[in-house]
């Protein structure tokens, strides 16, 4: 187990390297970079001989308007070349593409994700900030999720073919059919004020006076902002681990070794619980990091934004939206470092289920 575990922790930083090349090279090649952005901006402000723009939020740049500018920068026409090659300077487009990207590889290693390019803040600030949001959402539902599915998987499976599996598969397929952000809609509708009643808040995480509150009024209020979008996300998350749970148990209950142990005397608990349920959860374990980082920092997207909850999800998507590379990089960076980890940890989980496992045999 240990030398396996070694080699795995010894692949992370060339996997990691080999992410953020592609993903860097990728970005080289898109158009409307940071500096376009500020052109954008630049663009809006009609009827001015010249403009201060602050993209770095520690002070402020002034660019005079010129007509004999020959940048090939989209929306660059009639300004100063002096500022555009200061704003090359401010986001590091003056260095080589390879200089740039050597220079954030080394940052990562002393795990320093630099400066946001227009929110005058370090992208571990922006990330610390916005991350009890994303946890909350995140650890709520997936804990929902499990609780419901795996039990409800299982049932199915013991009741194959039944009313009751027939039914439960109905409601989880419509479960599955309509899209999260679509019933986080409808919740809206029907609970929070939008036509019919006004029992749950429509924003933020905590009341305005939650300082203000006890320790069980905290917790209330907290559960009392999360009710509708945990929601949201577990109707629309629990429906494939149910059916992926009924699917396993039941190619486990009719292989040869569970006729066998039901022949010399087993329960049907010893059966289900002792043999059954350790394999049938391989599958469902081997799955858990990717679900976990999708539920975790990109599911909850369109929740964040319906809801009014600014957690990363909606820090990554702003972030390529404003060009932010950073930010960007940086966000990808961790979500990586934090998927690679949990990939090792549900290896570990599986010689917990089953001993049987043997690491230490299997090549990379």
């Amino acid at each position: 187990m240990a030398p396996y575990l070694l080699r795995r922790l010894l692949l992370i930083p060339p996997t990691l390297l080999g992410i953020l090349l592609l993903n860097f090279l990728i970005i080289q090649a898109a158009p409307g970079g940071p500096i376009e952005q500020v052109m954008a901006q630049m663009g809006g402000m009609d009827g001015l001989s010249s403009t201060r723009i602050d993209s770095s939020g520690g002070g402020e740049a002034v660019a005079s308007r010129s007509d004999d500018n020959s940048s090939s920068y989209r929306g660059s026409r009639g300004v100063d070349a002096r500022f555009i090659a200061e704003l090359e300077q401010q986001f590091g487009f003056d260095k080589p593409a390879h200089q740039r990207f050597l220079q954030m590889v080394g940052q990562y290693l002393r795990f320093d994700l630099g400066e946001s390019f227009f929110r005058g803040r370090s992208v571990t600030e922006l990330i610390i900030e916005k991350m009890p949001v994303s946890i909350s959402l995140g650890l709520w539902s997936t804990l929902l999720i499990y609780l419901i599915s795996i039990p409800l998987g299982i049932h199915k499976a013991l009741k194959h073919g039944s009313r009751f599996d027939v039914w439960t598969s109905s409601v989880v397929i419509v479960g599955y059919a309509i899209p999260g952000f679509l019933f986080a809609i409808l919740l809206i509708v029907l609970f929070a004020g939008g036509s019919y009643l006004d029992w749950f808040p429509l924003r933020g995480l905590t009341s305005e006076n939650f300082s203000e509150l006890s320790t069980l009024g905290k917790i209330t209020d907290y559960f009392w902002h999360l009710a509708l979008p945990v929601l949201a996300m577990t109707i629309s998350g629990f429906a494939t681990l149910t059916l992926l749970t009924k699917n396993s148990f039941l190619d486990e209950i009719h292989k040869q070794y569970v006729l066998t142990a039901r022949a010399k005397g087993a329960s049907e608990q010893q059966v289900l619980y002792g043999h059954v349920f350790r394999n049938a959860m391989l599958i469902i374990i081997a799955g858990m990091p990717a679900a976990l980082v999708s539920i975790f920092f990109t599911g909850s997207l369109l929740i964040e934004v319906i809801f009014s909850l600014d957690g990363l999800g909606l820090l990554g998507f702003e972030a390529i939206v404003q060009r932010d590379y950073p930010v960007v990089f940086g966000t990808l960076y961790l979500f990586t470092l934090i998927g690679l980890l949990l990939k090792i940890i549900s290896d570990i989980t599986y010689m917990l289920i089953d001993p049987r496992i043997d690491f230490s045999s299997r090549e990379n």
